[in-house]
């Protein structure tokens, strides 16, 4: 008998404050007692079988007065009592009374009501007794053309269950059955009838599946689902069938049940790998993507489709459906989209690349026509990055979406806008064709940036790569217009005593342009101190950072202020118009070192910025040949390096991810012929309905690890001491969200422990499902007892507890074992992945709760001792391997890990090794932890604390 059969009993727990009712009260409800009070003792009776008790003396009672009434309440409670109560006396023999029993079976099979023979069928597939079942026998097959479809469904089952375990009672049942079948028209009996044919006679279920071919798609989801499990089932075993049934399975892929269509996709892709069946299935899919509204379906049928794709020949194919893959992105959930955008970044090709860029333009340009959702945003951000790697990896489309992409840096979400900078910075490093398009649109767009930090990056961008007169002078007239009226101290002195009045400046805002005396644009605030609520957002953007006290971006400016000029010196022959732009450039930036060093600003100027702004203008007054080189040569250089190294890493993880995805044969692999394979060798794929099955039991064989320090008894863990009366050791087995505790219990003494009851407990997120029901163990007698516990976080959680038992004979009270503390570990939960730094410093910022570890190890190196905290935490290392590599004494890395629970955890690791203790000196410094929740961080704190120092083996 498999797992799926084994027979399943409800365990039902009595209250223990109740004093249990006596077999003589019973005996006297069931005899005497109305309708009402006879239901409640046939409960009580149930319960008390349940529950171990034998209560012999009543069985010719419940005969003699509950069995002829006629309540459907007191009938269905019956099939439960005549199901549990024992029916064979000690030596094996039938009961006498049990015919008596088997009589009022017999009238329920012919009674007038289709409920009451329904059920009675439905309780027959539990019986386990032929003497029983043989009488029944003519009533059962009359059942089977009875008008009402309950009862003939429920005969069909009962028929199914007594030819499986008593064949000698029904030897003709598949024959019987397949002429039902022939002749049904309800489908849920149809289904039952062609179920057992499978499993009864697989050869009648084909023929039958062949008269009716034709019909399927009419046949309903039900039927149609057990075809589609009958079909894979007889291809896997004999795949010269396939042929046969291929184009049923085709037909399936339009049945108008989701789930027939999901598994009709799943098994055409198992028994035909041609571009065509891959095509359909992968269509199938995705409509069911598109037309399913619950996410989680969405999700699971993606990753078939991830799955599909990870094949190396089914992969072309794919890359056809690119643009029906993208039609998912028209759910709003954020992960779906996520999954989505990745599917599609991984199967574009030049053939559909620009069809690709034409979508997520459209996508781009949606996002921002929505109303926030919370998701947008980071929507937004997604499409950005694909587009960002679609430009990478095929540079002609970067044209195309550079201007779409550059109207976000005026965006409010800073996020998004960081990631078009980031593009928009490696693009212009990298296609020299580029750069006058990207140095217009920037300039477009620079007066509306809000965020200092991308204005910060704009800057950079202007700085560097402004390379004619032109440019130049247009980067001067933003960035004059950007900071308003100079000097702005006495400027703003002005307004704020209210000596510019409003009617002589300009009302429109930031951006009406003026021409100044020097023959420049310039911005004027209409500031005016009798209306202070608009003067927030009349101030230009940069002179609006600077009273803010933000003086970075005025070193940032500072910088782009001195390239631009040095470059406009060798640019213009003129003295005249050299001095100028030069004096221009100096006067801006000494104007903001005025500012910094006056009470205007919220916070004033930092000593760095000073010294940066001063070194500025030390360069523009020297103007030294060296300092032109370092400003406008090496900067550039250092960008090129760093997008060098960003490319050959991610080449570098490409070809890893190709790597294990090629399918390599050696030369001297056999070749399989299918005409020559023999038939217990063409199961070549696990059979995935049992396989499903499995998993879905909590069965699925894992592959034991080669290591024997891995294996099973690693996890054995002991409860109790050797010399205890009861001895107890428990295997924690580890699913996703809950946890098996199988304890073996034995028993030590030369007496009979009664009750014997595992107690048990929780500490931290994690739940006892149920309580272990109690045990009787003969002198030394051993029983297993399985506890599930439920885990709703990643946290250390303990599982404590005690063994609690009567001697039988004893007069004394109960005795009690304390067991040993089982302690969860969190590396079950926790598994490596990786984010962008971007994100994992966002993330840094945003978590609240830190745990910082001091380093206490015996490990000398330092990279050791690193790889050594990532094999014992289960992180993975941010930080490049070439960052790592070298040799200087110290080392800082960001580990980054994700628990199944979907909680992140960071990592930084502080180490140096003190070189003046001598080189055999262990490693210091400290590790700092990062996580949204307290008990991560606190557990895997912990975790590196026991595991920090190396054990010799």
């Amino acid at each position: 008998m498999t797992a799926a059969e084994n027979v399943c009993y409800t365990l039902i727990n009595v209250p223990m404050d109740s004093e249990p009712p006596s077999e003589i009260s019973l005996k006297n409800d069931l005899e005497k007692g109305d309708v009402k009070l006879k239901t409640e003792a046939l409960k009580k009776v149930i319960i008390m079988i349940l529950n171990g008790e034998k209560l012999p003396g009543l069985l010719m009672t419940i005969i003699r007065f509950v069995l002829p009434l006629q309540d459907h309440t007191i009938k269905k409670l019956l099939l439960v009592f005549w199901e549990i109560v024992p029916k064979t006396t000690p030596d094996g023999r039938l009961l006498q009374e049990m015919i008596l029993v088997c009589d009022a079976y017999r009238k329920d099979l012919q009674h007038p009501n289709e409920f009451i023979r329904g059920s009675t069928l439905r309780f027959l597939c539990k019986l386990k007794e032929a003497e029983l079942l043989e009488p029944l026998m003519p009533a059962i097959r009359a059942c089977l053309e009875h008008r009402h479809s309950y009862v003939r469904r429920n005969a069909v089952l009962a028929i199914y269950t007594i030819y499986r375990n008593f064949e000698h009672l029904i030897p003709d049942a598949p024959e019987l059955i397949h002429d039902f079948l022939v002749n049904e028209k309800d489908a849920s009996c149809k289904r039952n009838a062609f179920m057992m044919l499978i499993h009864a006679d697989q050869d009648r279920a084909l023929d039958y599946l062949s008269t009716c071919i034709d019909q399927v798609q009419t046949f309903g989801d039900i039927l149609q689902l057990v075809i589609v499990e009958l079909i894979y089932k007889v291809c896997h075993a004999n795949p010269s069938e396939r042929a046969r049934f291929i184009r049923c399975i085709y037909n399936l892929l339009q049945s108008s049940s989701p789930a027939v269509k999901y598994e009709a996709a799943g098994t055409l892709v198992t028994l035909s790998s041609a571009p065509t069946a891959i095509k359909a299935a992968a269509q199938c899919y995705i409509d069911l993507i598109i037309k399913e509204s619950d996410n989680n379906v969405k999700l699971i049928v993606l990753d078939r489709l991830i799955e599909l794709k990870e094949h190396p020949s089914h992969e072309r194919v794919l890359q056809d459906l690119v643009m029906d893959i993208l039609r998912v992105l028209s759910t709003p959930d954020l992960e779906v989209r996520k999954k989505t955008l990745q599917l599609a970044l991984d199967l574009v090709s030049s053939r559909n690349v620009e069809e690709l860029v034409i979508v997520l333009k459209k996508e781009v340009i949606k996002t921002n026509n929505v109303t926030e959702h919370e998701d947008t945003d980071k929507y937004r951000q997604l499409l950005v990055r694909t587009l960002h790697s679609c430009s990478v990896r095929f540079p002609d489309m970067a044209a195309n979406v550079i201007p779409v992409l550059m109207e976000f840096l005026s965006d409010n979400n800073e996020a998004a806008a960081a990631d078009v900078l980031e593009f928009v910075r490696e693009a212009i490093q990298r296609f020299d064709n580029l750069r006058p398009l990207i140095v217009e649109k920037m300039l477009e767009v620079f007066h509306a940036i809000k965020s200092v930090k991308i204005y910060r990056g704009a800057l950079w961008i202007l700085g560097e790569y402004c390379s004619t007169k032109e440019d130049i002078q247009s980067v001067m007239t933003e960035v004059r217009r950007s900071l308003g009226e100079i000097p702005i101290v006495e400027s703003e002195i002005k307004k704020e005593a209210g000596e510019l009045k409003p009617e002589e400046e300009v009302t429109v805002g930031p951006a009406q342009k003026l021409v100044t005396e020097m023959g420049t644009y310039a911005t004027q605030s209409a500031l005016s101190s009798s209306r202070p609520a608009k003067k927030e957002e009349d101030r230009p953007p940069l002179r609006g950072f600077l009273l803010d006290g933000d003086f970075f971006v005025a070193a940032s400016l500072a910088t782009t202020l001195t390239k631009i000029a040095l470059r406009y010196v060798s640019l213009v022959q003129e003295k005249k118009r050299q001095n100028s732009f030069i004096a221009e450039a100096m006067l801006l930036m000494a104007t903001i070192l005025h500012l910094g060093k006056s009470s205007l600003p919220k916070k004033p100027i930092t000593d760095d910025d000073v010294d940066r702004i001063s070194l500025c203008l030390k360069v523009l007054s020297e103007c030294s040949p060296l300092m032109n080189d370092i400003f406008n040569k090496e900067c550039r250089q250092s960008l090129s390096h760093m997008l060098s190294a960003k490319l050959e890493e991610e080449k570098l993880s490409q070809k890893k991810e190709s790597e294990k995805r090629n399918v390599t044969v050696q030369p001297d692999d056999p070749i399989s012929f299918m005409q020559l394979t023999a038939k217990n060798e063409m199961s070549s794929k696990e059979d995935q309905f049992q396989l499903s099955l499995l998993a879905a039991m909590g069965n699925t064989q894992r592959k034991e690890a080669a290591d024997p320090l891995a294996s099973k008894l690693n996890k054995v863990t002991q409860l109790t001491g050797f010399s205890d009366p009861v001895y107890a050791e428990a295997y924690v087995h580890v699913n996703q969200y809950d946890i098996v505790l199988d304890v073996l219990v034995v028993n030590q003494t030369s007496d009979t422990l009664q009750n014997c009851t595992l107690e048990l407990a929780t500490l931290g997120d994690l739940k006892l499902v149920e309580k272990p029901s109690p045990l009787t163990l003969a002198p030394h007698d051993f029983a297993n007892i399985k506890a599930n516990v439920k885990v709703a976080s990643t946290e250390n959680g303990i599982i404590f507890g005690n063994i609690v038992y009567d001697v039988s004979g004893a007069a004394s009270d109960r005795n009690c074992v304390v067991l040993s503390d089982i302690h969860i570990d969190i590396m079950d939960y926790i598994q490596p992945a990786s984010c962008t730094d971007a994100e994992f410093r966002q993330m840094w910022a945003e978590f609240e709760w830190e745990n910082k570890v001091t380093v206490n190890t015996n490990i000398i190196d330092l990279n050791e001792y690193l790889q050594h905290i990532l094999k014992s935490t289960n992180m993975k290392c941010l930080t490049p391997e070439k960052a790592l590599s070298g040799y200087c004494g110290f080392m800082a890395a960001n580990l980054y890990a994700r628990s199944i629970f979907g909680e992140d955890a960071l990592a930084n690791v502080s180490i140096e090794k003190p070189i003046h203790l001598g080189p055999d000196a262990p490693v210091t410094g400290h590790i700092r932890i990062r996580a949204k929740s307290q008990g991560m961080a606190l557990s895997l704190g912990d975790k590196i604390n026991l595991s920090q120092k190396k054990t010799s083996l």
